[in-house]
């Protein structure tokens, strides 16, 4: 039985989406660094977002009996991981107090860990708008007396 995620799941999936990636933005946009640094950690975070869906996807649909390669499969867990390990070893090396570097760190880990929520969710939604089945997993049409 598939169903629905609830409304407050969805919205505070969303909402750890926008807060984490606006706030890496908008440090990234107020930091004192060159043009050359701040696009070297805007691009770990688009990749880091993209690997992130892309491993969850795959884990996802191995779990439903969806065929994936083996090498799609493990390319999703070591850019997962490299996309990490980029982060960690650019915020090692940048020349910013250690206050910023994990301002950077958790605002990149709530968005890919809310990226994953908001693809799930829509996962989600779409899969029981197409079998019919709503929060309570009563298919559409049905209603009980309360």
């Amino acid at each position: 039985m598939i169903q629905k995620p609830s409304g407050a799941f969805i919205g505070a999936s969303w909402t750890g989406l926008l807060a984490g990636s606006i706030s890496y933005c908008t440090g990234l946009w107020n930091a004192d660094m060159l043009l050359s640094e701040k696009g070297y950690y805007f691009a770990i975070m688009m990749y880091g977002l993209f690997s992130a869906v892309s491993l969850q996807k795959a884990v996802r649909d191995q779990l439903e009996g969806i065929k994936v390669t083996a090498i799609y499969y493990g390319l999703s867990w070591f850019s997962t991981i490299l996309s990490i390990l980029l982060l960690i070893i650019g915020l090692w090396h940048a020349d910013v107090s250690r206050s910023e570097k994990g301002f950077y760190a958790m605002a990149y880990l709530l968005a890919m860990f809310a990226a994953v929520a908001v693809q799930k969710n829509v996962r989600d939604v779409a899969l029981a708008d197409k079998t019919g089945y709503f929060n309570e997993g009563r298919s559409k049409g049905q209603h009980t007396e309360e």
